[in-house]
């Protein structure tokens, strides 16, 4: 097996034009390949050319959140750790999960809710423009749907890609039913590696050249 020579500072150059060869005829909107490609390049699964949902002005309500310095919301704290510190520092935007407080917890135990659920009620109390990028927990989309409709947040941007069997399908619908600007990933994959893709394209399309 001869393997290809390639400097580590090539590498993510080499990949994007292995993704690009390797969709061929598969035609994306240019306002979203970025996306697309950061995700498969973060999964290595093409299915996200296809299932990778954006509703209307979704791009540009994420980027306007971040040009005005967005708090994004996630539920795990591998998501968060995913974002990139730099591109956040250079929009004066933040990254927050809630997951591991005690108070989340409390308030979960309290209810008979998830922690996940629970966070999204703490993330309601945030001020400024917000991004709610959810890996992991269907049960995060569902306790900030009944948020939104109540009126007690409102964020720019929904990124729904939770992973898994058990009401993932169910609780990515219920956010393409909503009025909100969404990007989802239909079905049930995702991931935490996902929403962090999502979010650093986003960041990357702002912050490099």
């Amino acid at each position: 097996m001869i393997l290809e020579n390639v400097l580590p500072a090539e590498i993510e150059k080499r990949s994007m034009e292995i993704i690009c060869e390797e969709l061929g005829e598969i035609r994306i909107d240019p306002e979203k390949i970025d996306i697309v490609k950061r995700v498969i390049h973060t999964s290595a699964d093409f299915d996200y050319a296809r299932t990778l949902y954006f509703s209307e002005n979704a791009v540009q309500e994420g980027l306007a959140a971040l040009k005005s310095g967005a708090t994004i919301v996630t539920d795990t704290n591998m998501a968060k750790a995913g974002i990139n510190k730099a591109g956040m520092m250079k929009l004066g935007c933040t990254s927050v999960c809630y997951m591991a407080d005690e108070d989340v917890a409390q308030k979960a135990s309290a209810e008979g809710w998830t922690r996940a659920a629970a966070s999204m009620d703490k993330a309601s109390k945030l001020q400024g423009p917000l991004i709610i990028a959810v890996g992991n927990a269907p049960t995060a989309l569902v306790r900030l749907a009944e948020l939104i409709e109540s009126g007690k947040i409102n964020p720019s941007l929904i990124i729904a890609v939770p992973v898994g069997f058990v009401n993932v399908v169910e609780a990515k619908g219920i956010i393409l039913r909503s009025n909100i600007p969404c990007i989802v990933a239909r079905g049930r994959k995702g991931g935490s590696n996902v929403a962090a893709a999502i979010c650093n394209a986003l960041i990357y399309r702002l912050t490099r050249s």
